[in-house]
C-alpha cells in the first residue's frame, strides 16, 4: 500500500492507504481523529466537511492520497489548546447545536465562509451552508451563531419564516 503524509492541524502525520480510501476514513480510522463525521457517504450532508490547503472540502468527496503533501485542518484544530475559536464559542453561547452531529462541519463551513467574507448577512450565511445538514435545529441558531462570530448584533435577529 502506498504511503502518504500531510501536515494535519499543524502536525506532519502519515499513513498507509489503497488508492480507494477516503480522506474521511483516513482521518477517522488512522488518525484517530473523529471529530470529523461520516453522515451520507454521497456529500450531501457536510457532516465530514475539513479543510485542505485552506479550501473548505468535503472529506466523503475526496481520496486520502489526493491530499498527500497537503496541509488538513479539521475540527480538532481550530480551538488554541483549551480556548475555543470564536466560531466554536458563539455555537456554545448561541446555541447553535443540539444533537451536535452536523456541528463540527457547520462549524468548519462557518470558519471557511468568515476567511472570505467577515461580516455575511443572514440570507448569504444561508448560502454558504446549503450543502450542510441539520435535522435538528432549524438552522436559525446556527445562522445566528455565525452572525454573532462575525461580530453582528444578534439580539433582534428572528427565525425566518
Amino acid at each position: 500500500m502506498p504511503q502518504i503524509s500531510m501536515k494535519v492541524n499543524g502536525e506532519t502525520m502519515s499513513g498507509e492507504v489503497e488508492g480507494r480510501t477516503l480522506l474521511v476514513e483516513f482521518l477517522r480510522e488512522t488518525l484517530g481523529l473523529t471529530g470529523t463525521h461520516v453522515g451520507c457517504d454521497t456529500s450531501q450532508c457536510g457532516a465530514c466537511t475539513v479543510h485542505v490547503d485552506g479550501l473548505q472540502v468535503k472529506a466523503c468527496t475526496m481520496f486520502a492520497g489526493e491530499a498527500d503533501g497537503a496541509e488538513v485542518t479539521t475540527i480538532e484544530g481550530i480551538a488554541q489548546g483549551d480556548t475555543l475559536s470564536v466560531v466554536q464559542q458563539a455555537f456554545q453561547d448561541h446555541h447553535g447545536l443540539q444533537c451536535g452531529f452536523c456541528t463540527p462541519g457547520m462549524i468548519m463551513a462557518a470558519e471557511s465562509l468568515l476567511k472570505v467574507n467577515p461580516m455575511p448577512s443572514e440570507m448569504e450565511i444561508r448560502e454558504h451552508l446549503h450543502g450542510n445538514i441539520c435535522r435538528c435545529t432549524g438552522y436559525h441558531n446556527i445562522v445566528k451563531a455565525i452572525m454573532a462570530a462575525s461580530g453582528q448584533d444578534v439580539s433582534n435577529l428572528t427565525p425566518a419564516e
